[in-house]
Formats: structure tokens, C-alpha cells, sequence
């Protein structure tokens, strides 16, 4: 980003510009996961009594159980993410106190503002978790199975479950991470409104279209271009650091997830 800029690196703001935002993120983070965790493991005990024994199998309890966690834990994520993006975006004032840009958010835009991409980030989140969770549980079952058959997983062992099944779930939710992180930017780079899902679909494809078209217009190419390439790059924009960060992330979080069911859990019952 820095990089390209013609006013160079420092004057683009340095490295207070790369970590744009990770105050914000930092403060959301914690009640997030906290939401999203004892969420998960509450639905987890009663999904099966509601459902009846044997009615639902693990995966469908994991999956309705992460679903529901993350509905509630977006109730928080979803206005982080979207003065996290504003930040990043140079939409606020970087002088400013955080309080005086949230202040300055809910006047223009009401409460509504900070929910913009609610159902959009719902749309990538459920998917995600429907793909990571099951996938999480069963490599924790595997490991065990195949070996530790004589005692309970270990907190790092589960963090490297978490890991690979993170990764997993972050490369097959790009495309929708990409239209989530449009919608809550609200304009592109002309200043022209987002108007909901299909219509940033529509456009992302547009630009997929107009890079071929660039592309394919060239007499100096030694490779020909491809549209799938061009909707590839479009929709899966991003997806190397996304799924190296939430490889990371997810090492971290299921390793503390762990170790906080075998310390906390049972001292409060």
C-alpha cells in the first residue's frame, strides 16, 4: 500500500499507517470471542436435549451450535469490523479519539452505521464456521483415535487442529470475505454506494471482466489471458494473508479455547 504511494512511505503515515485501526480491533476482540465461545459450548449441552436424544449427529450439533455462536458474537464483531475498515480506509479523523469517531458515526449515520454489513458478515461468518468447527472437532477425535488413545488432547495439540481447520475455512470464504469488506466500506474507490450483496457481486464481476478485457488487450502478452483467472483474482483477492492470519489466529484462540475448558469450565460450573 505503502509502497505504491507517490508520497512515499513515511509521509503516507508509516507504520502508525499499517497498524491503522488495531485499537479498535484489539478492543473488539476479546468480548467477541468471549460471545462467540460460552455461546458455542451453551449450544452444545442443549441443541441434543432440545433435539432429542440421537436425533442430530455431531457434525449437525457443531454446525448448528457455531451458527448460532456466531449471530451473537457479530452482535459485537460487526461494529469493530466496520471502524476497524474505516480507519484502515482514511474515513475517520486519525487525530481524533476513538470515542469522537464513534460519536461522529452514530450522528451521520445512527445506530444503523455501525451494523453496515451485519447480514453480510453473517453470510461469510456461518459458512465459515460451518466449514471450521465440524472439521475442528473431528480432527481433535482423529488425533486422539489415532495417537493419544490413552489421554485427552493437550491444549497446543487442539491449537494445531484449529490451525489447519481455520486456514481451510478462510481460503473457501474469501470471495465472501471480499464482499463483506465492500459492504462495510460502503463506496468504492469512485464514491459510488454499495446497494447490497448483489449488487457487489454484479460490480466485483464487472471489474473481473474489465481486467480480461485490459489484459486480453495487450500485444506484448506471452501468456493468453483468462476470464476465470480474472474472476479469481476479483473474488479470492487477499486470500494468501487472510488464510496465513487466521492460520495464526486460530492457533492462538482454539489453544486459550482449550485450556480455558479445562481451567475455567469447571470452577464455574
Amino acid at each position: 500500500m505503502f509502497g505504491k504511494s507517490p508520497q512515499g512511505f513515511l509521509k503516507s503515515g508509516g507504520f502508525r499507517g499499517i497498524y491503522s485501526g488495531l485499537g479498535i480491533a484489539a478492543l473488539g476482540s476479546a468480548p467477541g470471542a468471549a460471545l462467540f465461545f460460552s455461546s458455542y459450548e451453551t449450544c452444545k449441552k442443549f441443541i441434543p436435549d432440545i433435539a432429542g436424544p440421537g436425533k442430530l449427529s455431531d457434525p449437525s450439533i457443531h454446525m448448528l451450535s457455531a451458527s448460532t455462536a456466531e449471530v451473537v458474537a457479530c452482535l459485537v464483531r460487526v461494529p469493530t469490523e466496520v471502524l476497524k475498515q474505516r480507519y484502515q480506509a482514511n474515513l475517520v479523523q486519525s487525530n481524533s479519539s476513538l470515542w469522537t469517531n464513534i460519536a461522529e458515526l452514530r450522528k451521520r449515520d445512527g445506530l444503523a452505521g455501525f451494523y453496515r454489513g451485519y447480514g453480510s458478515t453473517i453470510l461469510r461468518e456461518i459458512p465459515f464456521s460451518l466449514i471450521q468447527f465440524p472439521l475442528y472437532e473431528w480432527m481433535k477425535k482423529q488425533m486422539v483415535i489415532t495417537f493419544f488413545p490413552h489421554r485427552e488432547i493437550k491444549a497446543y495439540e487442539a491449537a494445531l487442529c484449529g490451525s489447519i481447520s481455520g486456514g481451510i475455512a478462510a481460503a473457501f470464504t474469501t470471495p465472501l470475505d471480499v464482499i463483506k469488506t465492500r459492504l462495510m466500506l460502503g463506496k468504492d474507490a469512485k464514491g459510488v454506494e454499495y446497494r447490497g450483496v448483489v449488487d457487489t457481486v454484479s460490480r466485483l464481476a464487472a471489474e473481473a471482466r474489465e481486467k480480461f478485457a485490459l489484459e486480453n488487450s495487450g500485444t506484448n502478452n506471452t501468456t493468453q489471458p483468462s476470464l476465470g483467472r480474472s474472476y479469481f483474482r476479483v473474488f479470492f483477492a487477499g486470500v494468501q494473508p487472510r488464510v496465513m492470519w487466521i492460520s495464526i489466529g486460530g492457533f492462538v484462540f482454539f489453544g486459550a479455547y482449550e485450556q480455558a475448558l479445562k481451567v475455567v469450565f469447571p470452577i464455574v460450573g
